[in-house]
């Protein structure tokens, strides 16, 4: 197959998805991987099956795949599965498998079709598989069905650009060959991120399928929509072969029969099926992680130390040093003005729909309650009339005038204006109150905050326990590169 360098690489890489999964974060690192890519019923789940020659994905009508399904298969002597959130636990019935990821789906996104981005670690042990991960992800919907939100379209849109956005991410294109590929949603999502096609694998399914007297030769040959990977085409069971329970076997002695008796597709026929499509996809996956190792190593290298210069700090924690403590308070005072600036401005972080709060109270203070209390403030314009004339008169004496003098115009606005202090003062308060009342709220998410940072210092130990699983990867990682990068020859028959 190849040199043993790089046959190491996918389970190597495997080790460290497992060990970013499990501390559930990436730490900025894009791992190379390939991205499963399709509208519903379009086949992604039948490729899977067929790679693994065993029925171990949940089936059904609408959305199914509810969460990303991150399966790594691994060549082995015995057959057998393992979830990473099961550790220790080896599945050798796959059915059990599937009832595993059912409710694994379950616990987190409900019975009635919601979604959610947390991925489902599931690593399957087989002779009969190549080294290969893959990452299963939901199908794209229009429409939005049971306790799924309007937006279920762009929701699951997003989740798929997550992963396929990422320049070491290959995208593995499912397309039905009986609807049109220039309105492939899979095709059209990879040219978002990937306009030139450089990262994109075409899979075309459903080929026997397609009406009397049509094929999709110019696709396979990849003269329509030219990708630089090309297009692989597969045949899948059907529902009926799936209900009848049809070996996976025996439906790819099908598959290759169908190949090689079509007179569109027979010229290429050792080019096409399910087994070359496992063959390729292990190769390109190979080699790319192959291309992009030094960027990777190197960006590997440059996290592992700043987060071991993160833990030495908490390893070197002393509540008690004086320089600790007036940082601390500095930060913590700093955090307090944000948030009391984003909760008075409308920028904070999470908004609340159930409550007025902060500057949207102190606007309503402003343009409801105020201008309601200067309404009710009574004037009587005869009353003011007279004292008008009365000012007038006696700022005038004895002479008689020709204009208005100042002193009456302000002895009269004066007065006018000291019936408005009993509102404003009340209006002061009112707003003195909304700031107080914003400034203990932002000190109450302070203390929420130190709580936080007191668990996460009682959680040292843990974190050290994924640093040693961090550094074994990468000096694996650092060890193979000079004697498995150099030269490399793969043989896909």
């Amino acid at each position: 197959m190849g040199n043993r360098g790089m046959e190491e690489l996918i389970p190597l890489v495997n080790r460290l998805q497992d060990a970013l999964s499990s501390v559930g974060q990436s730490c900025s690192l894009h791992l190379p991987q390939i991205a499963v890519v399709g509208g519903q019923s379009a086949g992604k789940s039948s490729v899977l099956e067929n790679f693994v020659g065993r029925d171990f994905l949940p089936r059904g009508s609408g959305i199914v795949t509810r969460r990303p399904l991150i399966l790594q298969l691994l060549s082995a002597t015995m057959e057998y599965g393992e979830f990473l959130h099961c550790k220790g636990k080896k599945f050798t019935d796959f059915d059990e498998i599937r009832k595993e990821i059912e409710t694994e789906t379950c616990r987190l996104t409900g019975s009635n079709k919601g979604i959610s981005p947390v991925p489902i670690n599931l690593r399957i042990h087989s002779p009969h598989v190549l080294n290969l991960t893959l990452v299963d992800l939901p199908g794209i919907t229009k429409v939005p069905v049971g306790d799924q939100p309007a937006d279920i379209e762009y929701q699951i849109r997003d989740m798929i650009m997550q992963y396929i956005c990422k320049e070491n991410c290959l995208i593995l294109a499912v397309t039905p060959a009986n609807t049109d590929l220039a309105n492939s949603d899979a095709l059209k999502l990879a040219k978002d991120v990937d306009p030139q096609g450089q990262r994109t694998i075409g899979v075309i399914t459903k080929l026997d399928l397609m009406d009397e007297g049509t094929d999709a030769r110019e696709i396979l040959e990849n003269r329509l929509l030219p990708l630089r990977r090309g297009y692989i085409g597969v045949v899948n069971r059907s529902q009926k072969d799936i209900d009848g329970k049809k070996d996976i076997k025996a439906a790819l002695l099908a598959e290759e029969k169908f190949f090689l008796s079509h007179p569109a597709y027979k010229h290429m026929a050792e080019r096409m099926g399910t087994p070359y499509l496992q063959r390729a996809l292990n190769q390109q996956l190979t080699n790319h992680i192959r291309d992009t190792l030094p960027a990777f190593r190197s960006h590997l290298q440059s996290q592992l130390l700043s987060l071991n210069k993160e833990a030495e700090q908490y390893r070197q924690y002393s509540p008690d040093d004086p320089a600790r403590r007036t940082k601390t308070l500095l930060q913590l005072v700093q955090h307090l003005a944000v948030d009391f600036e984003k909760l008075i401005e409308g920028s904070g972080d999470k908004v609340d729909t159930v409550n007025l709060s902060g500057g949207a109270r102190i606007n309503r203070i402003f343009h409801e309650y105020f201008p309601y209390e200067l309404v009710k403030i009574e004037s009587d314009e005869r009353k003011m009339r007279r004292e008008i004339n009365y000012a007038i008169r006696n700022i005038h004496g004895v002479r008689t005038g020709l204009f208005t003098p100042d002193m009456a115009f302000e002895a009269i606005v004066k007065k006018e204006i000291s019936r408005l202090k009993g509102p404003c003062i009340k209006f002061i308060d009112m707003v003195s109150q909304e700031l107080i009342n914003t400034v203990y709220q932002c000190i109450n998410k302070v203390k929420k905050t130190v709580c936080v940072c007191v668990m996460y210092l009682h959680d040292v130990l843990y974190i050290s326990g994924f640093f040693h699983c961090f550094q074994a990867c990468f000096f694996s990682l650092y060890d193979m590169i000079p004697r498995g990068c150099v030269q490399v020859t793969f043989d896909l028959q």
